[in-house]
């Protein structure tokens, strides 16, 4: 049988540009996040103000969850999910842009590396 025929997992990859208009906003509603997470230890609660007052990016990938775009959809269960946030160059020109575009068959693994070292905020659930 092929994977198709016998997994039931599937592997939904989305890629999203922000524009921030309103830092302080974004900043504002992770600090609200965090403080409402009860279940959140104190230090770590400490290190995670920290990290969102410091980066806006930081901030973003405490407020966007991968469970939230997929929670009313019928038959499924999330398994896992990761998803990480950094300040990038943006010209929606350039061909470096073009979401339609294969990126050859490149490794998942090297580009979740990639995405890590270049210091974006890094958030994982499962």
């Amino acid at each position: 049988m092929s994977t198709s025929e016998t997994s039931r997992f599937v592997r939904l990859r989305v890629e999203l540009v922000l524009a921030v208009d309103d830092e302080e906003a974004v900043t504002g509603a992770a600090l609200q996040r965090i403080a409402d997470d009860p279940d959140m230890p104190g230090e770590e609660q400490m290190h995670a103000q920290n990290a969102v007052t410091d980066d806006t990016a930081e901030a973003l990938a405490y407020l966007v969850d991968p469970f939230d775009l997929v929670s009313e959809v019928p038959g499924i269960e999330l398994q896992q999910a990761s998803w990480s946030s950094e300040r990038i160059d943006y010209d929606p020109g350039s061909p470096d842009w073009d979401f339609d575009e294969d990126d050859g068959g490149q490794d998942d693994d090297e580009d979740a590396a990639d995405a890590g070292a270049d210091g974006g905020a890094e958030r994982a659930a499962g």
